[in-house]
């Protein structure tokens, strides 16, 4: 049985989207961002989601997200433009039931 969970997405205009994200289609926040065309087409997911670009980055704004960068989303970041503590890369952020509430906002381009 399917069942989709509420996040909540800042745009880079500052516009906050409430959007439900199936968990059983395997998808992740940057495929979920690109769905509902919540950024200028071209400008989020550049790389496809191979953690190669940071063009998704986004910003965790509440402690529903309780995994870890792995190595390749930490080396990217490494090299990326406006990076926070809280900084993660949407195609590194798999939909799950746990996300329940997540917060995010998108980072500017890169």
């Amino acid at each position: 049985m399917s069942q989709d969970v509420t996040l909540f997405i800042t745009d880079r205009n500052g516009v906050k989207h409430e959007v439900l994200a199936p968990t059983d289609m395997n998808m992740n926040v940057m495929e979920l961002i690109r769905s509902y065309e919540l950024a200028e087409e071209g400008t989020l997911g550049v790389c496809g989601g191979m953690a190669m670009c940071a063009s998704c980055q986004c910003y965790v704004l509440n402690d529903v997200l309780k995994t870890e960068r792995n190595d390749d989303e930490k080396a990217m970041l490494a090299d990326a433009y406006h990076v926070k503590d809280t900084s993660r890369l949407g195609c590194q952020i798999h939909i799950s039931g746990d996300l329940e509430g997540l917060e995010i906002e998108i980072a500017p381009e890169q």
